[in-house]
């Protein structure tokens, strides 16, 4: 309680326990399905060359990220407090892992994923009429340039880019004026995306015109073996982690989640397997319908296999389905994502005005705002595939550390009291943490071949770093300011 409300006699507004087991289902399968599974495929497809171990990438992806969750699960059990990872982080490693975590969300994955989910939700709108776009010259005109990480383009794509900004403002201000109003958005929608998804599935496979030919046989333009098959797994499981990316949001909400000691390790199960069971037989579907090659040369693969299998009517129905789902899971990484802020504000340890909750609304008003507003900036900075990179790989890098963290709470807290423990410890979180270990380096350096070669004008994984590393000075100030209150004012 802060010193005006206890000298008034008032208690501060706070979060209400508002979320039971399925709309908690809803946060992580709704965080998780939206954008990638429509766009990644295509990429990754050039990627692989065989449409077989496209569909092991995703599922290979899935249960490694079902890896990491269930060990988080075990330390959300244990301490269901708003802000997840970032009051694990103060547990496991101390203020400074923990104030790096909650920036690099707010600066990098946090919103940058929102960005990107938003940013698939305007090109699907492309589909039934095509947005105005700057020439050329005129976005390279306005183009920057940062040394040793690249050539940003924020005029790019123009007509799209301020459709997903409209899209990421309209939805700030749903959850802004209500947690139930978001919630229940979050349940409709989430509900509306797995049930057409369901039916797309059952219309490419059993009632289209593909062959279970094309699902077994790999590219006529692109081969690998030894080690550029390696190299081009990790890449395309980079894409597919992306796909999974958002099964943390629920443990940012964990101080609204009812009954969260057994809410919390139930929801992120059934989410995942929910999501994994989608992800393969759309997969699947894809390449039942579409040979890999044409796969791999399409911006629309959902509406183009829908056009194959059911002709011209398909494309419009898949992007309708596209624009339901991107919807869906923008709404819910708003709602989700700002309350790290939230909880790093409530402690001093970012701008006090972002840690109050609206006294009428009961939401985190301030902090809602701010992320649409810096949301917004991204979306201008960068690409679809630019921004996803970005995030996925500052986001496994705290992964891991989560992972790693719960050898360091077994070792510290060996008393404390635990609903849930991971299942297979030590080698569960163990051979998750091997894998983030090698995932991070191969994909480091991938980036950096990539950008020498002129594939790409971007570093990705450095940008996400250095947007990362300029919260270092902030710790160091925001410490100062909470020990020295009567100087710092009320930033």
């Amino acid at each position: 309680m802060s010193d005006q409300a206890a000298s008034s006699g008032k208690e501060e507004p706070r979060l209400v326990r508002t979320f039971g087991l399925w709309s908690s289902v809803s946060i992580v399968v709704g965080g998780i399905i939206g954008s990638a599974i429509f766009m990644k495929p295509a990429l990754m497809a050039s990627q692989l060359g065989s449409p077989l171990i496209l569909l092991a990438v995703w599922v290979l992806a899935g249960v490694v990220t079902l890896m990491g969750a269930l060990s988080n699960s075990e330390v959300a059990a244990m301490m269901p407090e708003t802000g997840g990872q970032y009051v694990f982080f103060q547990k496991m490693y101390g203020d400074f892992i923990a104030f790096l975590f909650g920036w690099a969300g707010f600066a990098v994955f946090n919103t940058a994923g929102v960005a990107s989910i938003a940013y698939v939700f305007a090109i699907y709108a492309e589909y039934f009429h095509p947005f105005p776009r700057f020439s050329t010259e005129t976005e390279q005109l306005f183009s920057l340039y940062l040394p040793g990480i690249g050539t940003f383009f924020p005029l790019e794509n123009f007509g799209v880019k301020s459709l997903t900004i409209f899209l990421i403002g309209f939805l700030t201000w749903v959850n802004y004026r209500s947690v139930q109003f978001g919630k229940n958005i979050q349940v409709v929608f989430t509900a509306m995306k797995v049930i057409a998804m369901g039916l797309l599935i059952v219309g490419l496979l059993g009632f289209g015109t593909g062959s279970w030919e094309n699902v077994g046989r790999s590219s006529t333009l692109i081969h690998h073996s030894g080690w550029m098959l390696v190299m081009a797994i990790i890449a395309a499981t980079s894409g597919a982690f992306w796909g999974y990316d958002g099964w943390n949001n629920i443990t940012f909400i964990a101080g609204e989640i009812k009954d969260p000691q057994r809410n919390i390790p139930r929801s992120l199960l059934l989410g995942l397997l929910i999501t994994i069971s989608v992800y393969a037989l759309i997969v699947t579907a894809y390449c039942y319908v579409l040979p890999i090659d044409t796969i791999a040369h399409s911006p629309f693969v959902a509406s183009d296999a829908a056009n194959r299998a059911f002709g011209a009517a398909g494309g419009g129905i898949i992007a309708t389905l596209v624009l339901v789902a991107t919807f869906g899971t923008t709404n819910g990484n708003i709602l989700a994502t700002a309350r790290v802020s939230f909880a790093m504000a409530q402690e001093k340890r970012f701008f006090a005005w972002t840690g109050r909750v609206h006294p009428r609304n009961q939401t985190p008003g301030n902090a809602l705002v701010l992320h649409g507003l810096w949301t917004s900036v991204l979306v201008l900075s960068g690409s679809f595939d630019m921004l996803t990179d970005m995030l996925v790989f500052v986001s496994w890098l705290f992964y891991g550390l989560s992972a790693a963290g719960i050898f360091v709470l077994r070792r510290k807290m060996p008393d404390q009291h635990r609903p849930y423990k991971v299942w297979g410890y030590p080698f569960v979180p163990g051979f998750f943490v091997l894998f983030t270990v090698f995932f991070l380096i191969s994909t480091l350096t991938s980036d950096i071949q990539n950008y020498l070669a002129g594939k790409t004008p971007l570093i990705n994984s450095l940008f996400g770093l250095f947007l990362t590393a300029l919260g270092i000075p902030l710790y160091f100030w925001f410490r100062w300011r909470s020990r020295h209150p009567a100087t710092s004012g009320s930033l």
